[in-house]
């Protein structure tokens, strides 16, 4: 990957990074989500589970439609999905149907990430990264959970 490439995954992961601490403020599991289309985005959210009352309330998924809206289209086919927590298999399933181009992941989600299956769930042509801004969104999670149990 050249370097700037690299600095714009790293932008706009931090952008997805705000997201979720907007998320942590509101007492949601801090996760963000932004999509992106050349170098503007385009779809932006943050886990609203507890506010809205909805399982599937999650960060990608808002995201997803929020683009989707602007484009007038369920393809994101020249779209990036910058998420800072691995899709869960329901958003990797959505990912898969709207044919995103790339998606680039902050932290590794062992418990209740997709890639736990062991089987591809992203459409095959979408490229993916990890591993942008991970410690961030891994130490912006172990908070949450910290202060859920105390």
């Amino acid at each position: 990957m050249d370097i700037q490439a690299d600095i714009l995954d790293n932008y706009f992961m931090a952008e997805a990074m705000r997201l979720a601490h907007k998320a942590y403020d509101e007492g949601e599991i801090p996760v963000g989500a932004i999509v992106v289309i050349g170098e503007k985005v385009i779809g932006k959210g943050y886990n609203q589970t507890e506010l809205l009352n909805d399982v599937t309330a999650h960060a990608e998924m808002i995201a997803i439609t929020a683009a989707s809206d602007h484009l007038g289209s369920k393809y994101l086919t020249d779209c990036t999905l910058y998420v800072t927590l691995e899709p869960c298999v329901m958003c990797a399933g959505a990912l898969y149907w709207t044919q995103m181009k790339r998606v680039v992941i902050g932290a590794a989600d062992e418990k209740r990430g997709y890639s736990r299956l062991g089987k591809p769930i992203l459409h095959p042509k979408t490229k993916l990264s990890n591993g942008i801004l991970a410690t961030e969104s891994q130490e912006l999670l172990l908070k949450f959970f910290r202060q859920l149990r105390t």
